[in-house]
Parts: C-alpha cells; sequence; structure tokens
C-alpha cells in the first residue's frame, strides 16, 4: 500500500492551518443540542467533514439509513450515545468509535436523559451543512413538506431510509 498522488507540490510547505477555538460558538441550534462546524467540505476542499454535535437530554438522532456517496464515523466525546450498525443497537461511551462505510445503515440517537456529545466525520466531504440546516427549517414550518418534498429532500442530500 503507497501513499496517494501529492497534492501540495512545493518544497518549502506554507502557512496555512486553521485554528478553531474551543469556546467558537456552534453554528446550527437544532431543536435537540448544537452542531459545530469544524471542518467542512468547503473549508477541506471536499476531503472530509467534521461536526461535533452536542445533544441535549431530549430524544434526537435519526433513524436507521445509509449514504451512497460517503463513509459516516462516529467518536463519542461525552454521555451515552446509543449506535446502530445496521444489525442491532449499541450503547456506545467516551472513546467509542464506530465507522459505517457507504452504503453501510447505521443511526444514533440519544435516549440517555443526559446531554451526550460526539464527532461525525464524513469522507469523502459533502456539503451536510445544507441537510442539517434544511431539517431544521423545515421543523420550524407552519406548513410541513408533503411526502414526495421530503423523499426529494432527502436525495438530494443522500439519505435513504430503510
Amino acid at each position: 500500500m503507497s501513499y496517494p498522488e501529492p497534492i501540495y507540490l512545493g518544497d518549502t510547505g506554507e502557512k496555512s492551518a486553521v485554528l478553531r477555538r474551543a469556546d467558537t460558538p456552534a453554528e446550527l441550534r437544532t431543536g435537540t443540542g448544537f452542531c459545530h462546524y469544524l471542518a467542512t467540505n468547503e473549508s477541506t476542499t471536499g476531503q472530509f467533514g467534521l461536526y461535533r454535535w452536542d445533544m441535549g437530554p431530549g430524544l434526537s438522532g435519526p433513524g436507521p439509513h445509509f449514504h451512497r456517496t460517503m463513509s459516516e464515523s462516529f467518536f463519542i466525546l461525552s454521555g451515552t450515545v446509543r449506535l446502530f450498525d445496521g444489525g442491532s443497537w449499541h450503547d456506545a461511551l467516551p472513546g467509542d468509535f464506530c465507522f459505517v462505510p457507504e452504503g453501510g445503515i447505521h443511526a444514533f440517537r440519544n435516549e440517555s436523559g443526559a446531554d451526550a456529545s460526539m464527532l461525525i466525520l464524513f469522507a469523502p466531504g459533502a456539503p451536510r451543512e445544507a441537510y442539517f440546516e434544511g431539517l431544521v427549517e423545515i421543523g420550524r414550518r407552519e406548513t410541513k413538506p408533503t411526502p414526495e418534498e421530503m423523499a426529494e429532500f432527502y436525495l438530494r442530500h443522500d439519505n435513504h431510509w430503510v
């Protein structure tokens, strides 16, 4: 196994790192917590997307689904998050990690009654911010979308429910 082809072709390196401080406010408030856009598809030029989900004690999280275009990984920072591996649900604790390849059925939820936090990594990157923000917007609407509109929304964002 070898390394990928070089992307940076310079000889001296460059000052290009981006530091995000822990006290940076979350970019998105959901109905049950917050999402921090640590590294987006745009900021990583499509290499990956990394998000920190801070979930409050209320029930939250999507049902079983899969993605055709990207893998998804979960790393639990605090609390207990229930992870579905396509066959069964597991209580994941701080330090636990779950990798889901493209096509892998998965889900997560906070059922613990306490706060929980995790990192979610999508690779390669995808514009997941539009998906997350769209779900929040849909939840705030007085008039809910039709089933056909929701099916189109999920398809556009590579979410396939099972």
